[in-house]
């Protein structure tokens, strides 16, 4: 299985950034997809999870700025980061998780290495 992220760079505050997740060797469809991120010295926390049928959640920081999708034809997680503000700067990674989704770590099989934001104010 291979779990890659990609779309992570450095942003002034108030900008835009798009992360692409590629996933092969899963049976992509069937799986809850989601992004988390961890700030240096802090905890890995959810960001934004996508189930199967494409039911969404979002931790509250994010909401109204960030917006999670998926492309089942391509394997392929999205996040639309709009409005981003210096808290935002982290680590980024895409998570695959079977059937339900969850905004804690607890049973996510498969992960990528990340990829940073770095948001400048």
């Amino acid at each position: 299985v291979q779990v890659m992220e990609s779309g992570g760079g450095s942003v002034q505050a108030g900008g835009s950034l798009r992360l692409s997740c590629t996933v092969s060797g899963i049976n992509y469809s069937l799986y809850c997809m989601s992004w988390f991120r961890q700030a240096p010295g802090k905890e890995r926390e959810g960001v934004a999870t996508i189930s199967p049928s494409s039911s969404t959640m979002y931790a509250d920081p994010v909401k109204d700025r960030f917006t999670i999708s998926r492309d089942n034809s391509k394997n392929t997680l999205y996040l639309q980061m709009n409005s981003l503000i210096s808290e935002d700067t982290a680590m980024y990674y895409c998570g695959a998780r079977w059937a339900d989704c969850s905004m804690t770590q607890a049973g996510y099989a498969y992960w990528g290495q990340g990829t940073q934001v770095t948001v400048s104010s």
